[in-house]
């Protein structure tokens, strides 16, 4: 008996001792973690949003974390490929998923085989506003656009990225919505979707202010509808989206994932250098130049987890309702 309970005892020590092992060496790897250069993988294409967002951080996290970084766009099945590569690489974290909405809305729609069992959710770091734009010479502003789709039934025309997108996810809020009778064109890139607003193929889109910027300081598009409770301090003459009653706010956020099976101590020293990125003054000075500041964007690992699982649930609800 005494000699069972030896044994026991060992056993319980061994395994003490090698959970001990493996912790100190996972905190050492941490400590020396990045060992190389890092690469992002953009789940879109070169121009957009997530894009824009990959390449503000770079330099950012690069002086952070002392390293080098390179960028990848794999924005091909809706950016299924970035998140595959993720989830089939070094778990490590060198290798770092810059995601948007896609991700969850891909997943909703039985479009996106890497599920988040497979990824880890490091930090979101942006909540943007939803908006629908459109060429100002064609429509100027909302009521002009609502009351042509109303006389032309099903002859209006919105683009955005991927059949599965918070694009669509929000074109099809407004159209059940609003009751106007309109359809949805997907493109591959963002700027395809603005080209086409522009040359006059399509009546508008649903995109991101922080995207198309640049159109809009220009005078080519403009928003027309918000997706907000209150309009927005830099364009107050556009009106909301709960002004006419509509319970629309959904945006399109934007985060960072990892292969799931990376080790604790470094997904923290990750989502604390994303941290460190996220209050500095040069990134919310970017923020705030491109008219991402309407909405607090952080959220840390365990809480844009419980958000992404949140939303998973939303889109496939409002996928099979559609």
């Amino acid at each position: 008996m005494f000699m069972k309970h030896s044994l026991v005892a060992a056993s319980s020590l061994g395994l003490a001792l090698v959970g001990y092992a493996t912790a100190t060496i996972a905190s050492e790897t941490a400590e020396d973690y990045p060992t190389k250069p890092l690469q992002f993988l953009v789940a879109a294409g070169a121009g957009g949003g997530t894009d824009n967002f990959a390449r503000t951080v770079k330099p950012m996290l690069e002086e952070v974390l002392d390293t080098r970084v390179t960028v990848v766009n794999l924005p091909s099945a809706s950016g299924a490929i970035a998140h595959q590569r993720t989830a089939n690489s070094e778990p490590d974290g060198h290798t770092l998923d810059f995601a948007s909405s896609t991700l969850v809305t891909s997943l909703a729609a039985g479009q996106n085989p890497t599920g988040l069992d497979e990824l880890t959710p490091v930090a979101r770091m942006q909540s943007d506003v939803m908006t629908l734009i459109v060429d100002p010479e064609k429509y100027p502003d909302f009521e002009a656009f609502q009351k042509h789709a109303e006389e032309n039934p099903g002859e209006v025309i919105i683009g955005g990225t991927h059949a599965a997108s918070p694009d669509r996810m929000a074109f099809l809020s407004f159209r059940d919505a609003s009751g106007l009778d309109i359809n949805f064109i997907p493109y591959d890139q963002e700027g395809s979707v603005s080209a086409n607003v522009m040359g006059g193929n399509i009546d508008g889109m649903f995109g991101e202010i922080s995207s198309t910027l640049s159109y809009m300081e220009s005078g080519e598009m403009m928003p027309i509808l918000v997706f907000a409770e209150e309009r927005l301090e830099n364009f107050p003459d556009i009106p909301t989206t709960v002004e006419h009653s509509w319970d629309l706010t959904d945006g399109n956020e934007r985060g960072i994932f990892v292969n799931a099976d990376t080790p604790e101590a470094i997904l923290a020293k990750v989502e604390s250098s994303l941290k460190e990125v996220y209050d500095s003054d040069a990134y919310q000075e970017y923020e705030e130049r491109v008219n991402l500041h309407y909405r607090e964007g952080w959220l840390g690992s365990e809480d844009y987890r419980r958000q992404l699982e949140k939303n998973l649930e939303l889109y496939t609800r409002l996928l099979e309702d559609n």
